[in-house]
């Protein structure tokens, strides 16, 4: 392959690639659920710029290319909420997205202490939840958005993902 990726923390200067790879990543899910005004694809770029400044996001690189990204924010309660976990298409199915959620859960827990990760997805989505739950997440809840889309919500414990992470 030649490069390998890298995961680092996202910078300002990120933030018109992040955007760019969203909007590719999220069509294949407009397309499932058949909506084409989901917030990922209609996200302006000072809202991201503010997830930068604050929230936690991370980028993984190939050479100088975004090729996937993660966003957390943890509340007070010390719940991570993580967001909008993507990967380029042609970079999936190779791991990525696990280590990209391994690594906001490590980074989220040693600098903002949380005890618990959220994230949610659609209930068509399998791929995603396969993923999640191979990570260690449990379905919480599932909430119907309308005809087409309800959205499942999973979770697990902060201590939990040092177990799954060394299996």
């Amino acid at each position: 392959m030649g490069m390998s990726v890298t995961i680092s923390a996202a910078t300002e200067q990120d933030a018109e690639q992040i955007l760019k790879l969203q909007f590719l990543c999220y069509q294949s899910e407009a397309e499932l659920y058949g909506d084409y005004s989901i917030e990922p694809l209609t996200q302006p770029l000072d809202s991201l710029r503010a997830e930068l400044a604050d929230g936690t996001v991370l980028v993984a690189r190939l050479g100088d290319e975004v090729v996937a990204s993660v966003r957390a924010a943890v509340d007070v309660d010390g719940t991570a909420r993580i967001d909008k976990l993507i990967v380029h298409p042609r970079m999936q199915r190779h791991g990525l997205g696990g280590r990209l959620l391994d690594a906001i859960e490590r980074k989220v827990s040693e600098g903002s202490g949380a005890k618990s990760f959220q994230l949610f997805t659609g209930h068509r989505s399998e791929h995603n939840l396969r993923l999640y739950r191979k990570h260690g997440y449990e379905p919480v809840s599932t909430q119907r958005v309308d005809e087409r889309l309800s959205l499942v919500t999973l979770a697990k414990e902060a201590q939990a993902s040092a177990f799954v992470a060394s299996a």
